[in-house]
């Protein structure tokens, strides 16, 4: 068995562009790791797909990740989760660690009304998000709201499109929105149309996502296996970061560090990106 050193790098792996709010939000937490990011953009978006697609899809992004040879690997994708988790971590000698819908922390912050769960058809209707939903009996509270198309239209235009507006001003009209508490996103891309989202149904409506609970396991988990890369400056430097895309379109790279960037920004990161 080959030991993984700490200062080998995390590898991230989403169906496309959306565990870029991950692989920042890892950075943000982890400033001193390495990363090494592949996005499945060719074969985006995996939520339409059937189980066992998703599965090779997903056994296939991880082979590519391994050569790396990866300490860690962060699913930041919630229908790969639903998926394949289970025989990601049977098989593998690394801490595996997927993502879910942040259901639990939008019923304990929900105070006045239905949760609603924007998330991929997969997603919705894997048997791990309804046991869930049973184990927290909440289950009558629960509004799933499957967004069929709405990955395909952030992967092509990123954070902001008139599509991707009347898209989700769509979707929320179908609602009383004086009836939701919380919206929970339950699909990585959606985080980057947060805005959006917030202009539509209103400031009073918190939205919740699974990302910090994510990095917090990864955090928990490598520093239990002595793997955690320390800086010992205590300075805020270079966050190294490889993205591959498996797109022949050169642009997904281009909007990988667009994204990557802004959100950085937007949780006022001191550090900087080093391409590698």
């Amino acid at each position: 068995m080959e030991k993984k050193l700490p200062d080998s790098p995390i590898g991230v792996f989403d169906s496309g562009v959306g565990g870029i709010s991950v692989l920042a939000d890892l950075a943000y937490q982890l400033p001193d790791e390495q990363y090494v990011y592949f996005g499945d953009s060719d074969n985006a978006p995996y939520g339409v797909r059937s189980n066992e697609e998703v599965k090779q899809l997903s056994l296939n992004a991880v082979d590519h990740l391994l050569s790396f040879k990866i300490k860690a690997l962060v699913v930041a994708c919630n229908t790969a989760t639903s998926v394949v988790i289970n025989e990601l971590r049977n098989n593998l000698n690394i801490p595996v660690i997927g993502m879910e819908p942040a259901l639990k922390p939008g019923i304990e912050l929900n105070k006045r009304g239905k949760v609603v769960v924007m998330a991929t058809d997969v997603t919705l209707r894997e048997k791990k998000f309804n046991d869930l939903i049973r184990r927290l009996k909440y289950a009558t509270n629960v509004i799933k709201m499957p967004c069929l198309g709405l990955v395909e239209m952030i992967e092509k235009g990123g954070e902001y499109s008139d599509k991707i507006r009347d898209y989700v001003k769509n979707a929320f009209s179908q609602y009383n929105t004086d009836e939701i508490g919380v919206i929970v996103l339950g699909c990585t891309h959606y985080i980057f149309i947060k805005d959006i989202i917030v202009d539509i149904v209103g400031e009073n409506i918190a939205i919740v996502d699974g990302n910090l609970g994510t990095v917090r396991h990864v955090k928990c988990l490598l520093q239990a296996d002595n793997k955690l890369t320390l800086n010992k400056s205590g300075k805020c430097g270079e966050t190294r970061v490889k993205l591959i895309n498996s797109s022949k379109d050169a642009d997904m790279l281009v909007l990988s560090r667009k994204l990557l960037e802004k959100r950085l920004k937007s949780l006022n990161w001191c550090g900087t990106v080093k391409y590698i």
